[in-house]
């Protein structure tokens, strides 16, 4: 029982020592048999109660260890299930447990956002790295808060740009309207908070489409999107203006009975040419609970 408690409790090493120590007294004890008297005076009844005190014993301390054992295994498991669940949507996790590695789905309806902080770099440039990574969580993190209570889909940030997608990868309705309420929450949080002394704009694009979502590569892979839905929402957020959320003509089609908007007119985009664009400026509706 010794080496099997060390196996299951301490290093491998220890348990390795105790089933060799255990070993040498086996030997021994096998050893000392001709020298030992062949009976002895023990009644029947004690012959029951020694017989009944080893396997019950061992039946014992071998389901407490065994016991301890799984419950252990079962506690890492889920810290591995809720780290995985952390980086990927629980559809992707699932997936890749069964051994899939590739996947890659096609999507008709999704609203991608990106936000990014304006004059970052000048602003970076008189912080120390510790303070840097401090700002940014502390934005992030409540951003992180907003996608949960909206239920969408952080895909990644990018320096201090923020990613977000809805539509995936649980296909939904309201994928424009969604991403839109989280738009504007995110943008009154930073006007209205000094984060850590620093009064922060962003400018944030959105542009709804089909796209491609999905996992690719063998090492430090991530839930991704790919496609001209995903460039173009890209280039609202490069193209906006300080303070504003712009989007698309394929956004304001689905959101306009939803929200206030303003043409901002015809803008040139890169790689896209002129595109037609709007400003969302308020809210029409209250958003319904997600849950």
């Amino acid at each position: 029982m010794c080496p099997l408690g060390a196996l299951v409790m301490t290093e491998r090493s220890i348990a390795q020592r105790w089933f060799l120590s255990f070993m040498i007294v086996l030997v021994f004890v096998i050893a000392l048999q001709p020298f030992l008297r062949p009976t002895n005076n023990l009644s029947p009844l004690m012959y029951v109660i020694i017989g009944g005190l080893n396997i019950g014993g061992v039946s014992i301390v071998t389901f407490v260890l065994l016991n301890y054992f799984v419950g252990q295994r079962d506690l890492f498991q889920q810290r591995a299930d809720d780290l995985l669940l952390n980086i990927l949507p629980e559809e992707i996790a699932n997936t890749l447990k069964r051994g899939n590695r590739t996947i890659a789905e096609q999507y008709d309806g999704v609203t991608v956002l990106f936000a990014d902080v304006v004059d970052f770099t000048p602003m970076s440039a008189n912080m120390t790295p510790t303070e840097l990574v401090e700002l940014l969580n502390e934005v992030f993190s409540h951003f992180d808060s907003l996608v949960d209570k909206y239920g969408v889909e952080k895909i990644k940030t990018i320096g201090d740009c923020y990613m977000v997608a809805s539509g995936v990868p649980r296909p939904r309705s309201d994928h424009a309207q969604a991403l839109t309420y989280l738009a504007l929450e995110m943008l009154d949080f930073v006007n209205n908070n000094d984060i850590r002394g620093h009064k922060l704009a962003f400018r944030v694009g959105l542009n709804s489409g089909p796209a491609v979502a999905g996992v690719i590569g063998q090492k430090k892979f991530i839930y991704d999107l790919w496609g001209d839905t995903v460039n173009t929402a890209s280039r609202m957020e490069s193209n906006g203006k300080e303070g504003f959320i712009q989007v698309t003509d394929g956004t304001y089609e689905l959101i306009k009975n939803d929200f206030v908007c303003e043409s901002r007119g015809e803008v040139d985009v890169k790689g896209k040419g002129k595109l037609n664009v709007w400003y969302i400026l308020d809210t029409r509706t209250q958003p319904e609970d997600p849950r």
